[in-house]
């Protein structure tokens, strides 16, 4: 059984955080849970999310307003929540390596659960958290205080350094050394960190649309170079290697 323990709080422009106390276990960082945003047929399917924290039962979901189904969302009353998780594949989690981790837009949710997961073992951490604006950040304040470095870019130059996070993690690739990349955003940006990330590992969370979330209605696939796959249990962590990008691209 899930609970919404309290009212969806607001973050910043379009955002806001479902607090859900949840018997589903641990997730793994870069796994995500499907949500019925309403109760009637409309929308009928699921919506993912991925999860931006868990401290024991209680989960927390990040969600961007951008329809009928998350502006339903937005206005749920807590109390039982119809959720499904946590699903799907999540991200590695080696010890004491340099690593970079790279979001954009509400790509970030998931990279604050993986730093610190990864701040535990050991692990250095270079962040880089792009989106549009300044109004566009989300708990800026947490981000800050999880990471060993943050680098926070804007599209317009209103935080941080204007322009985009591939750009930016171009010049940061040019002079650290990493052992690992992870990254989380719009298509584009992730092509750019898996064409950066040369011979470096690189996992990415790919953003397909799911429509079941458990491998049945197969509106998730991503063509890879060892076949076709299935986001929603074969990723949404995928090898950003692995991946025939051009197949992605086509479709955003």
């Amino acid at each position: 059984m899930a609970m919404l323990v309290e009212k969806p709080k607001h973050l910043c422009r379009d955002h806001i955080l479902l607090r859900i106390r949840h018997d589903g276990g641990t997730a793994v960082p870069g796994q995500f849970v499907n949500i019925r945003t309403c109760k009637g047929t409309d929308p009928l399917l699921r919506r993912p999310f991925s999860i931006f924290n868990q401290e024991k039962d209680l989960l927390e979901v990040v969600v961007k307003v951008v329809g009928k189904g998350t502006e339903a969302l937005q206005k749920t009353e807590p109390g039982e929540i119809d959720l499904l998780g946590p699903l799907g594949r999540g991200f590695s989690l080696p010890s004491k390596e340099r690593v970079l981790i790279a979001g954009g837009g509400v790509g970030n949710a998931p990279l604050y659960y993986l730093g610190r997961e990864l701040r535990a073992r050991g692990n250095s951490l270079f962040y880089i958290y792009g989106t549009r604006s300044k109004d566009s950040i989300y708990l800026k304040n947490e981000y800050c205080d999880l990471f060993n470095d943050i680098l926070f870019t804007t599209d317009d130059g209103t935080a941080g350094c204007k322009g985009s996070v591939s750009e930016a993690a171009k010049e940061i690739v040019h002079r650290e050394r990493f052992s690992r990349i992870y990254s989380c955003g719009p298509t584009g940006m992730m092509k750019a960190m898996a064409d950066l990330a040369g011979p470096i590992p690189v996992e990415v969370s790919v953003e397909n649309y799911f429509g079941c979330g458990i491998g049945l209605c197969m509106g998730c696939n991503v063509e890879t170079q060892k076949g076709m796959k299935r986001a929603c249990i074969d990723g949404p962590v995928m090898d950003g290697s692995s991946i025939q990008w051009e197949s992605l691209t086509a479709r955003s």
